[in-house]
């Protein structure tokens, strides 16, 4: 059975960008590659400090629309895009931002 984005963010040695590539690896094809290379995006080292999580999920996106209201949705549930207020706002943890993007993306999918 695959494993959520939220499993393997708690069981395996992957930060919240690579555990969403991970999570949705068969749907969008995401190379080992590309994980491994998204190393580079936790902890809020996405570009505008963006939530590695957040991040990973509007990489997958192709269509700029759906790609706003992901980041939209996203802001709405967490309170920001960005990685650092988010964790000093201290109501969400990163396992939580990871379950949120991941959902958000399903559902992404599923509008699509």
């Amino acid at each position: 059975m695959k494993k959520s984005a939220y499993e393997i963010f708690t069981t395996e040695n992957l930060n919240c960008a690579q555990s969403v590539l991970k999570g949705h690896q068969e749907e969008f094809q995401v190379s080992d590659q590309m994980i491994a290379d998204f190393k580079a995006f936790g902890g809020g080292r996405a570009e505008e400090n963006m939530c590695g999580a957040l991040y990973a999920a509007t990489r997958l996106v192709e269509d700029e629309e759906s790609r706003q209201h992901l980041i939209s949705a996203f802001a709405e549930q967490t309170g920001s895009t960005k990685c650092r207020e988010i964790r000093k706002a201290g109501k969400i943890s990163c396992k939580e931002c990871v379950r949120i993007a991941s959902e958000l993306l399903n559902a992404t999918l599923q509008d699509a």
